[in-house]
This record gives C-alpha cells, structure tokens and sequence, in this order.
C-alpha cells in the first residue's frame, strides 16, 4: 500500500521561505514524486518533479530558481525548499507519485504568504 504525507506547510510572509516534507512508504523517489500545488478555484498545478531513476528533476516556470527539491532515501522523504516566497504561491501543496500516473496523492499543506 503506498502513503504519502506531506507536512511543513504554514503562514510566512513575502519574501520568506518554508521547506515542506513530503513522506512516503510503498513508493520512493526512484519512481519519481512530484509536488503540486491547488489554489481555491484552480485547477492542479505541478510545480516540481524529481526521479532518481533517471536523474532528473524539473521545475514550472512559476517556481524556478526560487524553489528547490531534493531526496532523502534513508528517510523515505521529498523535500521542496521554498525560498522568496510571493503571496501567489498561496495554496495548498500536496505530493504524489509514482510517475507518470501519479495516482497516490497526500493530504496536502496549506501555504499561506502575505504581502
């Protein structure tokens, strides 16, 4: 059974930084794990994606060369270190895996920026 849990979410404000977790058993970044984010009223949007398998990792142009994400194998964990955050970056962020399905999906943390 594979579960995924994401945590470090929180209220920060812009220009500030936050480093949410993503934990996952059954599955592991050799499948490749993504996080997405979902503001009220918009559709899912995909904001990175790493996969040790094939050693690539990708960022939207929303987030790039302001968010990182990285892999711990030891503790089963995705990071995304969020730096210079804007209040559009608002919204609930949740990780999932394998690709390219990605149909296991965590509950999700809510970022909150303001101005």
């Amino acid at each position: 059974e594979v579960h995924l849990a994401e945590s470090g979410g929180g209220l920060v404000q812009a220009g500030g930084s936050l480093r949410l977790s993503c934990t996952f058993s059954g599955i592991s970044a050799y499948d490749g794990i993504g996080w997405f984010r979902q503001a009220p009223g918009k559709e899912h949007e995909g904001i990175a994606y790493i996969s040790t398998r094939d050693d690539l990792i990708w960022y939207n142009n929303t987030v790039k060369d302001r968010f990182t994400i990285s892999s711990d194998s030891a503790k089963n964990t995705v990071y995304l270190q969020m730096d210079s955050l804007k209040p559009e970056d608002t919204a609930n962020y949740l990780c999932a895996g394998p690709f390219p399905r990605f149909d296991n999906w965590g509950q999700g943390t809510q970022v909150t920026v303001t101005s």
